[in-house]
């Protein structure tokens, strides 16, 4: 382990930091690579350093009351139950210089670009396969394509809406995406929340360290909503799955902060093509919905039929252009892992641009060279559905990591890796930088990834300044989500 270096530094600060070690080789959000404070830590970290112990406590408390106040949770599943669970606040914020989240911010804006120039290529003149940039087999074979949207222009020309990043600072000190979040992005919620409660712990700190405030994308993200063609007549709406969903919370309380209607799928009805919500003075016309309920259970008539979460006819109504769905139905065929070993080469084939943020390392096992370079490598890589949406912190059942595969199997990993081949996708070993957070009482480096919002507005895309940034247990990278105990 590597201690910082607090020769330079006062006392209280010293004292402050006396346990906190970066790992070796690994980047820190608070220690730079020199092993002195990152600059935009100095002035928070003085004044951290200069609270009693006694007051911290009882701040820490006060944010912890606000959520609790505020009625903020998670619902957890478990082997038996579902249960409602307190929002996990890791108290100490994360702290990025504007400089450097400015280049964040654009490499982004370029990635949200490109995805809303694939998403209108997928379903419309599908020259990316054609041209032989993308395989037929990684669209045709994702369950998140939807044929009956082939050809279907959104109304307003945009397929993309709102979006999210996952982001991490890897090895080099750099940043890059380890995920692209675009069928219903979930999250925006709570980091609004855990920042106001963490505002509530540090509120002298943060004005004096003139940190963004993110009502500004909030309102700008609402007022595109209005403009997309909701008026008097047209309603806007968030489209919740229920309250069983793990992230309720966030649909009631997003709906409720921007002044929307919160439905079910039940609520609404399609009449002629029109879709129409269930009013007290009969039905009402709906223009903007905000779906949070995943494509393939939106209507029963045409996609998953055992859907009870749905609405008959709702892609009748957007065939009609009647209604705007953020995002539009099929986009969730872009978050597949396996397009990721593509992104680079159409980037540069769409715009004439390298990606400004890289996203991790990819390869498709349905390609020969490729494949054989997975079997070869796979001490280093994890190795997964090709077709899984979740990050691979949230990892799914059939990952297998650092090239170790269960004896049970009764098969090699080469074996495996030949046998499954297009359904399989290896990425690099994901280690992420750490982070302050206190345990015990002490500040401890603990792994982080950072999830980016992004709303498209009339003037292009706006960027969260901040988000979510969600932590785990010491040198657990993979270990971030919520469900498998993170914090935010």
């Amino acid at each position: 382990m590597e201690r910082a270096d607090k020769a330079e530094i006062a006392d209280p600060v010293a004292r402050l930091l006396s346990g906190y070690e970066r790992m070796p080789g690994v980047p820190d959000e608070l220690i730079g690579a020199d092993g002195g404070l990152r600059p935009a830590w100095r002035g928070f970290i003085a004044a951290l350093a200069a609270t009693e112990r006694e007051d911290l406590e009882a701040r820490k408390a006060r944010g912890d009351r606000y959520l609790r106040d505020a009625g903020v949770f998670f619902r957890q599943y478990g082997p038996q139950a579902a249960s409602e669970r307190d929002w996990p606040l890791s108290h100490m914020p994360v702290l990025i210089a504007e400089d450097e989240w400015r280049r964040i911010e654009a490499g982004l804006v370029q990635r949200a670009d490109l995805l809303e120039r694939i998403a209108a290529d997928l379903y419309g003149e599908s020259r990316l396969v054609t041209d032989g940039h993308l395989p037929p087999e990684l669209v045709a074979g994702n369950a998140e394509w939807l044929r009956p949207m082939v050809g279907v222009a959104p109304r307003g020309g945009h397929y993309l809406h709102f979006l999210a990043f996952d982001i991490g600072r890897g090895p080099s000190g750099d940043w890059w995406v380890i995920g692209d979040r675009v069928q219903a992005p979930s999250g925006a919620g709570f980091a609004l929340e855990s920042r106001i409660a963490t505002a509530r712990v540090f509120s002298e700190q943060f004005s004096r360290l003139n940190v963004h405030r993110l009502a500004g994308f909030f309102k700008a993200f609402h007022s595109a909503l209005n403009g997309l063609g909701a008026n008097e007549d047209r309603r806007i709406a968030v489209l919740t799955p229920g309250a069983m969903n793990d992230t309720y919370y966030e649909h009631a309380y997003l709906a409720r902060y921007l002044g929307l209607m919160l439905l079910e799928g039940e609520d609404l009805t399609v009449v002629r093509g029109e879709l129409m919500v269930r009013t007290v003075a009969g039905l009402k016309p709906v223009g903007v919905l905000w779906r949070r309920l995943d494509a393939r259970w939106i209507d029963p008539l045409e996609l998953e039929q055992s859907s009870q979460l749905g609405t008959p006819g709702m892609l009748d109504a957007v065939r009609s252009g009647t209604v705007t769905l953020v995002n539009a139905l099929g986009s969730g065929v872009l978050e597949a892992r396996a397009l990721m070993a593509f992104l680079p080469r159409i980037a540069e084939a769409l715009t004439g641009q390298p990606l400004v943020l890289p996203n991790i390392a990819t390869w498709w096992c349905g390609q020969d060279a490729e494949r054989e370079f997975v079997k070869a490598n796979a001490e280093t890589m994890t190795i997964s559905d090709a077709f899984a949406t979740a990050p691979l912190f949230e990892r799914d059942d059939m990952a297998v990591v650092g090239g170790r595969i269960d004896a049970a199997r009764g098969e090699s990993l080469a074996e495996w890796v030949d046998r499954e081949g297009s359904h399989l996708v290896g990425q690099e070993a994901i280690t992420l930088s750490t982070t302050p957070a206190f345990d015990g009482g002490h500040l401890k480096p603990r792994p982080t990834s950072l999830r980016v919002f992004l709303a498209r507005t009339a003037s292009g895309w706006t960027v969260m300044p901040g988000g979510l940034a969600r932590i785990g247990r010491p040198g657990a990278s993979a270990e971030l989500a919520m469900q498998r105990g993170g914090a935010a």
